[in-house]
């Protein structure tokens, strides 16, 4: 990612008098000293318009949390702030739900004494969140990656969409980092290291600030620890983990990134739910950040402050602690920003200055957005060109290319003299493919596609993009094969298991697909509240496996296991029984062809893991980015140490690494040091490499983990061919939060080391730092800049 923020686009003037550039703060000034307290609330909340009460679900207690139950014109009779998901709550033709948002904002406007339009967010984390969009790869499969260039891109892409279809803001990315894999919504986030997930999310914001979309960080923050992986449980976090793993995502997605949204997080840090933390969202975000754009609510955070926190007698109450705590706008729908924070302010409980900061703020970026302008036209742009195609070629070209390189080659042992994979061509002439997930279109898809997200709960709505299953390519491919599912990923009958072990047993090869259904709230294994009780392969799967591969053992078929899931799972009984195991995070709906191209090796695996795969069920939580006592240790019986480390991927070629130079053995607090290398395709297929980049620090004020990754850089090399990889490391890639819970920069020793993954070290630099000990804080250096110079 580049080091700049998003460029803004300029505006013209708007109907109420707010010009941009200079002038635009005066004049949305003036226009709030004339909005009635009633004009002034209905900005701070949206309206969900075609959210259902009864049936599934697709946000927390949703069906609970209805919300105001006035009329739609009584609604927006003041005016309205936004309005939620008019095309990713149901299946809607897009042009159909183009022709309701402009119907919509019609009505809104002639509502408004100031002719004021809703902004209009959706989600967008792994694609645009409506029917007939394409479906990418999740975030923890962009981890998988570890090319930045290919999620801003995505990013662009869904950006246009959303323009197209007079979308204004998106939901995404998140930036949670991942503390405990039992947690549901690993797959939503990009990985277990601050470092890899503030780079890849930073790259999405520029994509889609870009596009003028209004990119929102979340969850903000410490969402992912919530405690033994339970959606929305407390979080157990000191200031020093808050401070050195969970806020520098977001701190380089603001700075380098250029978001000009947060959302805050669900959960309460020992005792103090964010949504109510104005220590979080006023005084470090904007005072200590300068964050300047708006902070909207989770869907019914807010009202969660009464309902499930209980720091909140009333509605009235949790609307006056998140108002004054710097939550902007409640969303999804209008519940605690509505009546009851007009009557707390009416009887002086809550200062109407309030009101007005917060409106400041959404105007303004109303204002950018062009929602004020003269001349606005509700009209969405897709609905003069008359059509739009959600899921062109571009976008599944580059879904593909997402999904090669997010597929981890995590073992290649040898069968008949050479390497399982890539299978050779004799292969497809007796080929079986098995496993729960073999026929399952769905095996492909993250909880936050329209497809699982949404269209799950409406049956007879044909899914609205092509999702080949892995089977299916593979017939596609090579014609006749054998294969067999089982429709379900948990519960498998024996008679199941045996149809797959007489397959295994009667080919010369056999692929076996095994993983996660992703859903909401328990309608699946992986996502939004299905957290985990071990990192155990779901229902039946973990013995299904077993028999297969004991007997294709026994007919000395080769096999290969293709895990499709949502979060690592454990695999310490297969690595050595498998003759390959392949792991994929979701890799949307071109998953199954980029898949098959890695196996055959039309594409030559180079994903790196973005979390670490246990060895064994139980010991969580843990990620390789711990102290020396989390690791083994002879003071406990319990050896946490991963099967496969955080940043392993294997190769069909090879790599060597020479000229390894550090341009200084020592510096000050103050300066740089340049790590080089050259790196080399020694193997006879062009491939990519990782060259990843640890600090250690081993003697610090405070306890410091074994190591981190501060670096990172994607070499793509041809057969033979070789590149020259530099590193630029400022002191301030050092820093951590120290005894006085200050940033800090220490003198003293520490270790560069140059890898191939977290537990795989090519050479180690030692680097002395010496002078003062300097306070840093959000104007640090937060990136490692890398130059790839091919020789």
């Amino acid at each position: 990612m580049t080091s700049g923020a998003a460029e803004k686009q300029a505006f013209p003037t708007s109907a109420a008098g707010c010009p941009s550039g200079p002038d635009a703060g005066d004049a949305v000034d003036r226009l709030i000293r004339e909005m009635t307290l009633e004009e002034k609330l209905a900005q701070l909340a949206g309206v969900w318009v075609n959210a259902s009460t009864d049936g599934d679900s697709v946000a927390p207690l949703q069906n609970e949390m209805a919300g105001d139950a006035r009329s739609w014109e009584d609604m927006i009779s003041s005016g309205l702030g936004q309005i939620t998901r008019m095309y990713g709550t149901v299946p809607l033709e897009p042009l159909e739900g183009a022709r309701r948002l402009a119907a919509a904002q019609e009505q809104i406007m002639a509502a408004s004494r100031f002719r004021i339009p809703a902004q209009v967010h959706e989600e967008c984390l792994a694609g645009l969140a409506a029917w007939k969009a394409t479906a990418f790869p999740v975030p923890l499969a962009w981890g998988a990656t570890f090319n930045p260039v290919l999620v801003r891109r995505m990013a662009g892409l869904i950006g246009d969409q959303m323009r197209a279809l007079g979308v204004h803001q998106g939901l995404a990315p998140v930036l949670d980092v991942v503390r405990d894999l039992r947690w549901g919504r690993v797959e939503e986030t990009i990985g277990e290291d601050p470092y890899l997930v503030g780079t890849l999310a930073g790259s999405y914001v520029q994509g889609l600030e870009e596009t003028g979309i209004v990119a929102t960080l979340k969850h903000f923050v410490g969402y992912s620890a919530s405690r033994a992986g339970r959606n929305h449980a407390p979080v157990s976090m000191g200031p020093r983990e808050l401070a050195d793993v969970m806020l520098p995502p977001f701190e380089l997605a603001l700075k380098h990134g250029g978001a000009r949204s947060v959302m805050h997080a669900y959960t309460d840090i020992d005792g103090v739910p964010a949504a109510a933390n104005r220590a979080l969202l006023t005084s470090l975000l904007r005072d200590e950040w300068g964050f300047a754009g708006t902070v909207v609510a989770d869907y019914f955070g807010v009202a969660f402050l009464n309902v499930t926190h209980g720091i909140a007698a009333d509605s009235g109450e949790a609307a006056a602690l998140a108002l004054k705590a710097g939550v902007d706008v409640e969303l999804p729908t209008v519940n605690c920003y509505g009546k009851p924070l007009l009557e707390r302010v009416r009887s002086g409980d809550v200062s109407e200055s309030l009101v007005d900061t917060a409106l400041r703020r959404v105007l303004r970026q109303k204002q950018e957005a062009g929602l004020l302008a003269l001349g606005f036209d509700p009209a969405p742009p897709v609905l003069a060109a008359g059509t739009i195609d959600l899921d062109p070629a571009g976008n599944r070209a580059l879904a593909r290319e997402i999904a090669a390189q997010s597929l981890v080659l995590l073992t290649n042992r040898t069968h008949d003299g050479a390497p399982s994979l890539p299978l050779p061509a004799a292969a497809s002439a007796s080929l079986g493919v098995v496993g729960p997930l073999a026929q399952d279109p769905f095996a492909m898809l993250g909880c936050y596609s329209f497809d699982a997200h949404v269209g799950a709960s409406h049956p007879d709505v044909p899914m609205g993009i092509r999702v080949p299953t892995v089977a299916a390519v593979a017939v596609e491919r090579f014609g006749s094969i054998q294969a067999a599912g089982t429709g379900n990923c948990e519960a498998i009958a024996e008679e199941q298991i045996a149809e797959a072990c007489g397959i295994a047993s009667s080919v010369d090869t056999c692929v076996i697909v095994v993983g996660d259904n992703a859903g909401l709230f328990g309608r699946g294994t992986s996502g939004e509240g299905n957290d985990a009780p071990d990192l155990r392969l779901p229902g039946d799967q973990h013995r299904m496996l077993d028999q297969v591969l004991a007997a294709a053992e026994a007919a000395g078929t080769r096999t290969v296991v293709v895990v499709l899931s949502g979060r690592p799972y454990a695999l310490g009984d297969f690595a050595d029984r498998a003759g390959a195991i392949v792991q994929g995070f979701f890799p949307g709906e071109e998953g199954a062809e980029a898949l098959w191209d890695v196996l055959t090796g039309a594409v030559n695996p180079s994903g790196k893991l973005p979390v670490s795969v246990p060895r064994t069920p139980g010991g969580q939580p843990g990620t390789y980015l711990h102290s020396r006592l989390a690791g083994p240790s002879g003071v406990s019986a319990l050896d946490p140490s991963p099967l496969f480390g955080f940043g392993h991927g294997l190769s069909y070629t090879s790599f060597g690494f020479s000229g390894h130079a550090a341009s200084v053995p020592t510096m000050s607090t103050a300066d740089a040091v340049t790590v080089a290398l050259t790196v080399t395709n020694t193997g006879g297929v062009d491939g990519a490499e990782v060259v990843q980049l640890y600090l250690e620090d081993p003697v610090g004020e405070v306890v410091r983990p074994v190591r981190e990754l501060i670096g990172y850089a994607r070499v793509e090399l041809a057969a033979g061919a070789s590149a020259r990889v530099e590193f630029t490391v400022h002191a301030d890639r050092t820093s951590f939060t120290g005894l006085d819970l200050k940033r800090v920069v220490t003198r003293g020793l520490v270790r560069l080391h140059v890898a191939t993954s977290s537990t795989a070290d090519v050479h180690t630099h030692e680097l002395i730092l010496h002078g003062e000990r300097r306070v840093v804080g959000y104007e640090r250096e937060m990136l490692t800049p890398v130059t790839v110079t091919q020789q």
